[in-house]
């Protein structure tokens, strides 16, 4: 009976003052992804201030220009609700990379968060252009069109 309250030893997790390999892997890859999210910051931050339109830094971390701010009387999506997105996204250089209309709803990560994030305070029938990190657009995989860690362009007009 003294048997059956004991609890079974437990093997060691790793040796003492030595840090699993897994450890200083997913260390590295955080610091290499902390150091491509600020070059990236600061690629977007001077193509920002290149411009000559006024284009306003958003807490994701995407500059935007307000080319149109659509229709107030509208006013901005709610939560969960279904709007029409048309997007052109372009690289940095200007090449094209997609040009789609996309039925989405707001706030629930069914678009780039770059575009979700933004539509969630703008009116219907905004025009805008987006300096996009690639972190708040198509992140590490990218898609079929866009390369993985490319910060985009993202022309749209929130229908």
């Amino acid at each position: 009976m003294v048997a059956c309250s004991e609890q079974s030893p437990q093997r060691p997790s790793r040796r003492m003052g030595q840090a699993p390999q897994a450890d200083s892997a997913q260390l590295a890859l955080l610091s290499l992804n902390q150091q491509l999210t600020e070059t990236a910051d600061e690629t977007l931050h001077r193509l920002a201030q290149a411009q000559e339109e006024p284009y306003a830094l958003y807490e994701n971390g995407t500059w935007a220009y307000l080319i149109d701010t659509g229709d107030d009387t509208r006013g901005v999506p709610a939560e969960g609700e279904e709007c029409t997105v048309h997007m052109r996204i372009f690289s940095l250089e200007g090449r094209l990379y997609s040009d789609i209309e996309q039925t989405a709803h707001a706030g629930k990560y069914e678009l780039p968060g770059a575009v979700d994030a933004n539509i969630r305070e703008w009116n219907h029938g905004t025009k805008a252009r987006l300096l996009a990190p690639w972190y708040a657009a198509y992140g590490i995989k990218g898609t079929d069109e866009i390369p993985p860690y490319e910060n985009v362009i993202i022309e749209l007009e929130l229908k």
